[in-house]
This record gives structure tokens, sequence and C-alpha cells, in this order.
């Protein structure tokens, strides 16, 4: 594992393409993750996982997905899983916590499942973001609700199910993209609330949570720092280290998102200068893979070192 480097990528199909293949002998990214573009089938999927996983010669290799249910379903080739929205559990929660509590151990067993026969064992999920009146629809019904301490109690319960089913989770978007008023996949959120506004609530749920993997938000906090979105902060990437408490590894983003300005191998130095440990890159454009990975350090012995708890979990 020592000669990977910090970052994970996307591919472009259902079936990994020579130059694919060359890539990631060469370079050896820490991880790869899928979206619904990889996916068809349960076999076809199965046998794409296998062959990534063969090239690094290790049966536990990350691979990861984005498979909250709701709208963000990349298993839909697959399974249905559209109306169950983090906003629906929510709602479950306060209005009858006996059957959320059925419905959500269902709904995370039947998700982990699917994830253990196709092969991914980490989901990148909690979202811990707030739902926010009047805030942009991109977190909107992905959010369990606006109350912090109900999302942290929930959150609480998607890591451990997932963990008892042996996938990894992965808090986001750290430390919190429900006051964004416009979307980060296309322009930079600007949130202009003092700190001590946000400790007593956008950052709440993401204090004391046992996930082996949070995600930043591309995200400006102005009153913290107005010249760096989170993946480049390294005042907030301290502040998610000291003040919300998180020690295990942050990775960034997407870096293709069009909400970071800079050129992809400037976005990918910040990603790491300030502090994050693992760059993100999703689109599977080739080119810009290439500058990612080139610009990705080794990985270091923090990283190989929370990997390997990772790992422990996978039995």
């Amino acid at each position: 594992m020592n000669n990977r480097r910090s970052f994970i990528v996307g591919v472009k199909s259902t079936k990994l393409s020579i130059k694919e293949k060359n890539f990631l002998k060469k370079y050896k990214p820490w991880g790869v993750i899928l979206f619904t573009r990889n996916i068809k089938t349960i076999k076809q999927t199965t046998k794409l996982t296998t062959s990534i996983r063969k090239i690094f010669n290790d049966n536990k290799y990350p691979i990861l997905i984005d498979q909250e249910g709701g709208r963000v379903n990349r298993l839909k080739n697959i399974a249905l899983f559209q109306n169950l929205t983090s906003e629906f559990f929510g709602k479950k929660y306060i209005h009858n916590f006996k059957e959320f509590l059925i419905f959500y151990k269902l709904f995370i067993d039947k998700t982990s499942y699917l994830l253990n026969l196709i092969g991914v064992n980490i989901n990148t999920v909690p979202v811990l973001d707030l739902r926010i009146k009047g805030s942009s629809n991109i977190i909107g019904d992905r959010s369990f609700s606006k109350d912090p301490k109900i999302v942290s109690k929930i959150g609480d319960y998607c890591i451990q199910f997932f963990h008892q089913n042996s996938i990894g989770s992965v808090i986001k978007h750290i430390p919190g993209h429900g006051l964004a008023k416009v979307d980060s996949h296309f322009y930079t959120p600007v949130v202009n609330k003092k700190l001590s506004y946000l400790l007593k609530n956008d950052f709440i749920p993401f204090k004391n949570k046992k996930a082996f993997f949070a995600m930043t938000g591309h995200i400006i906090f102005n009153k913290i720092d107005s010249q760096n979105a989170v993946t480049h902060s390294k005042k907030i990437i301290k502040l998610i280290r000291n003040k919300i408490g998180f020690k295990n590894i942050i990775m960034s983003d997407d870096l293709s998102m069009k909400s970071l300005k800079g050129s992809i191998g400037e976005n990918t130095i910040k990603t790491f200068n300030s502090g994050c440990n693992i760059a993100l890159h999703c689109n599977g454009d080739f080119k810009e893979m290439e500058i990612v990975a080139k610009n990705s350090p080794l990985i270091d012995k923090f990283i190989l070192k929370k990997t390997s708890q990772f790992y422990k979990i996978l039995g």
C-alpha cells in the first residue's frame, strides 16, 4: 500500500479501458469512485470492481460510491431508492422513532447488501448538512433536518449501521454546506455567518463522529477565511481538526467542480497544502486525471494508519 498516491479517481464507463488500466498501474491512486455511468448490472459492476482490485492485488482496495438514496441514487439501474430521501428518514425520526429505526436499518442493510455484492466498500454518506430555508436546493431533501441535534443523531446511526455491514462511511460536506445559496457544482457559495454562530449550528452535526473519512465542501466561510474555499483553507482544515475534532482522513469534494476557480493542477496542489489528506477527482477526464495524479503525493504514515484501521471493519 505504501506506493499508492493520495488521490481518488472516477473511470469513464462500465469496464476499464486499456488506457485506464495502465493509468491505475502507473499512478496507483488510493481509491476509485463509481457513478451511474459505471453501473449497468450487478454482474457487470462486479466484473469492473474485481478488475480494479486485481491491478492492486488487494481485495480490500477502496472503491467508493455516492449512494445516498433519493436524488443521489447511483444504483438506479439495479435498485429503486428514489423515494427514500434523507428528509423522509428525518421526518420519520421525529414522528415515530421506533418505526424510523426499523425502516432506516432496513434501508442501510439493503443498500449495504448491494454494495457488498458489487464490490463497493465505502459509501460517501451521511450528508450532515442542515436543511436551511432559502438556501440552494443542492442539499434540500438530501438533509435529514434543520435541527443539528437530529442530523447528528441520524448521522451516528448511519455510520454505525454501515460499519456493521462492512461499509466505510464519509461524513459530508464538512464543516457544513447547508447555508450555501448557490450550487457548488457551478458556483462558489459564500457564507457570511460568524464562527460563534456556526459552532452552535452548522458545525454541530460533524462533532464526535466515528466515520473513517470526511469530505470537504467547496464553500467560502467569509468570516473565517474570505480568500479560500474549505478545501483550500488551512484555517478551516485546522478548525475541522481542533474545534470540530475530526481526527481521521479528510478528502476533498470533486476537484472538477466549477466552484474552485484555479486550474486542475493548482486546485490539486492547494488541496494538499491546506491539510486535506486525499484529493477526489470524479469526471473520468483522462487529461485531468493525469494532472491530479502527478500533483498528488505518495500516501503518508497517517493515511496508511487510518486506511489499515478502516480495513479492519471489512473482515
